[in-house]
């Protein structure tokens, strides 16, 4: 017998996550605890027990984390990949995540992997498998391709066999699924391909997987609504060999065939499997345990407010998203018997019963590790090292190169650093251009007439330099008034503090108000008549006429289209709403109005759908407008109100806001109704043929 107890809520669904739900719900190293990681940028530690979480953490607007947070069982840290390639480490007494170590790797990270008894390992997309320490001492080391380039990895799994640790990943191509193997231990990759059984025009919607001594069970459930099992050795005869395995029906019509929402499986015990999905094509999702010993559906309990298709547990507790909330369901499975299977056993909770662990992990020891990755005496003092440049033969060309920007002219470095760059990169390529920034900037500060501009700005554009890997080249484009190069590091470099954007914004607004004066002038003096307008560009004809038939000043672009281009790498550079206030302070109130003007002429534009012509690779989005006319109210909101000139812009604002408010409010009251609609709908089956309905609306 199986048994699913009441269900509590642990927590809302974050307003970042995305329409795919959560990214993951991770064992803590301690066992009450677990890692909440929502699809957009937010990582909540969650006591299970209490309901309640002990702490938060998010990544900087504009970023996004793209796997599961999960912890390090021998630090106690927690680890993150946001952006495919940006891995964050941290523990509890941390509070932003700006502050954190942090490494950029060289490959894109599908998922990190953690569990006790080993350290932690990174999959990447390309199928090449790293341990976390190697990895972190040397983070841009080269990573070698495993799967085929339209192969694309599905799901994976990290467990523990004969106190080793294992690694499996499923890959698809063109409808076909192939099972790759990592042995830890003997450095074997094995290669399955999952060969077709009843199931050939089904597709495969989620997998599960055991183990015992000899095989590794591969559970998958397909679209058909079946459940097949796929034996696959622990010990492959030819590893190096592309063997073949036969899928098997384990368990039929488990859900129903070709379910539109997703579904998913889980493992419990050795006989129990957890099952999400609606049983009927017309009915309900459910959360269903079926006991694969006798094939006897054990217990079901209907979800109406739907469900994600996710699915974890950990321990005696199953964790899902129904409707909007992470909702937690303990359960209770008993030793497998024949009247347990058929509901005749005299009661329910039996001296027999037992809970349920992690299958997978029954083997773990804590003493066990990744062989030779785990191997290192000072971890800690591997993630402080410089990563130096691997001998290669380029590594003579770079030496060459920075001998020559120590003596020669601008225009031989700018002819030396081109023949480089033609060069076919090597793994170290990230470290070497690093290495001729600072060499460069160095030469800058002791020559000031020195300013290699073209050459720095052909290195910008490589796209493998950071803030953190040159800080000095904003400092010395800041002390130029170089706006090209500025804008050019806003749009490239993901970490740059937000004292160093205020610091940008306020030389773009500077230059703003300048061509504003300047323009104002010069239309006083020529009695408004422009002899440039003749010559000037398309562009700048669309910003500066006024619409007709509206009589609001921010109606037309409030500055030039090259301004409104730097002012757009500001408005969609990465910041943290608390480090960037500070600095939003100090900037004039003038600049403040003309940034509000342009931010609101932004808002209108996309509120009706007009196409963005503004210069620039890519405009600002919706709510990064939004959210920046907030933090500039915010910040500045008491010195705005006391200027003339920005009363009708507040006011337009407040007009807006307003509007807005009244529209939430109507919605609301629609939500109410279709509340009882759907109360009513539920209610149907319980009605007679015929019946007459009185629905009042208030």
């Amino acid at each position: 017998m199986a048994a699913l107890e009441e269900e509590f809520t642990l927590s809302a669904v974050p307003l970042g996550a995305g329409p795919g739900g959560l990214l993951g719900v991770e064992q803590s190293n301690k066992t009450d605890q677990f890692l909440l990681t929502d699809s957009g940028r937010t990582v909540i530690l969650y006591k299970v027990s209490d309901q309640k979480p002990l702490g938060s953490w998010s990544v900087k607007q504009g970023q996004i984390i793209t796997c599961p947070a999960v912890c390090n069982f021998q630090t106690g840290e927690y680890i993150v990949v946001h952006d495919n390639k940006v891995l964050r480490l941290w523990n509890n007494e941390d509070v932003n995540l700006d502050k954190v170590f942090k490494a950029t790797l060289s490959a894109e990270v599908y998922r990190i992997h953690s569990i006790q008894g080993t350290e932690p390992v990174v999959l990447f997309k390309e199928g090449a498998v790293r341990g976390l320490e190697a990895l972190l001492a040397e983070p841009q080391q080269k990573i070698e391709s495993v799967i085929s380039a339209e192969e694309v990895i599905k799901w994976t799994k990290f467990f523990m066999v004969f106190r080793h640790p294992v690694l499996i990943f499923i890959t698809e191509k063109h409808g076909n699924y192939s099972a790759y193997v990592q042995m830890f231990n003997s450095h074997i990759l094995s290669k399955y391909t999952l060969l077709l059984g009843q199931e050939e025009k089904s597709v495969v919607q989620s997998f599960t997987t055991s183990v015992d001594r000899k095989f590794i069970s591969l559970m998958s459930l397909s679209s058909d609504g079946c459940i097949y099992e796929t034996l696959i050795p622990i010990h492959p005869s030819d590893p190096d060999k592309n063997q073949r395995v036969v899928r098997s029906l384990l368990l039929k019509t488990v859900v129903a065939g070709n379910a539109r929402n997703g579904v998913a499986l889980t493992i419990l015990d050795q006989d129990h499997i957890a099952v999400l999905g609606p049983p009927l094509p017309a009915s309900k999702e459910c959360l269903s345990i079926w006991n694969t010993k006798f094939q006897t559906l054990q217990i079901s309990k209907e979800l109406p407010q739907g469900t994600s298709g996710q699915l974890w547990y950990y321990g005696e507790n199953l964790f899902m998203l129904h409707g909007k909330f992470l909702t937690v369901i303990p359960y209770k499975c008993e030793v497998s018997s024949l009247a347990g299977a058929l509901g005749k056993l005299k009661h329910s909770q039996d001296p027999g019963t037992h809970a349920v662990s992690h299958f997978v992990n029954w083997e773990i020891s804590q003493g066990c590790g990744l062989g030779s990755q785990n191997s290192e005496p000072s971890k800690r003092t591997l993630r402080r090292r410089k990563i130096e440049a691997s001998v290669q033969p380029e590594v003579q060309a770079s030496k060459q190169l920075l001998s020559t920007i120590k003596k020669d002219s601008e225009k031989h470095i700018e002819v030396e650093l081109r023949k480089f760059l033609a060069i076919k990169r090597t793994p170290d390529f990230h470290t070497v251009i690093g290495d001729i920034v600072i060499g460069l900037l160095g030469r800058c500060k002791t020559e000031p007439s020195f300013y290699p501009r073209n050459s720095l700005m052909q290195l910008i554009q490589t796209h493998v330099l950071s803030y953190s890997l040159c800080p000095g080249l904003m400092e010395v484009a800041l002390e130029k008034m170089d706006v090209q190069m500025l804008q050019l590091c806003l749009q490239q470099f993901p970490d740059i503090p937000e004292a160093v954007t205020c610091a940008c914004l306020k030389i773009f607004l500077s230059d703003a108000v300048q061509d504003e004066q300047m323009e104002e002038q010069t239309e006083i003096l020529q009695n408004g008549f422009n002899p440039e307008d003749d010559n000037c560009d398309n562009c700048d004809k669309e910003f500066n006429e006024k619409p007709q038939d509206t009589g609001e000043e921010t109606t037309s672009c409030p500055i030039k289209p090259k301004k409104a281009a730097l002012l757009n790498a500001v408005l969609r550079s990465a910041y943290s709403e608390a480090f960037l206030l500070p600095h939003l302070k100090d900037i004039p109130a003038q600049h403040i109005t003309l940034f509000l003007q342009y931010l609101y002429f932004l808002y209108l534009k996309c509120s009706e759908n007009a196409t963005m012509t503004l210069p620039g690779t890519q405009p600002p989005t919706l709510n990064q407008i939004m959210d920046w006319i907030c933090l500039l109210l915010d910040a500045n909101f008491t010195v705005v109100v006391m200027i003339p000139e920005a009363k009708r812009l507040l006011l337009s604002l407040y007009k807006f806001v307003k509007s807005q408010i009244c529209i939430c409010s109507e919605l609301n009251k629609i939500e109410v109704s279709f509340r009882e609609l759907q109360k009513l709908n539920q209610e149907k089956n319980n009605r007679d043929l015929y019946s007459i309905e009185v629905l009042e609306l208030f």
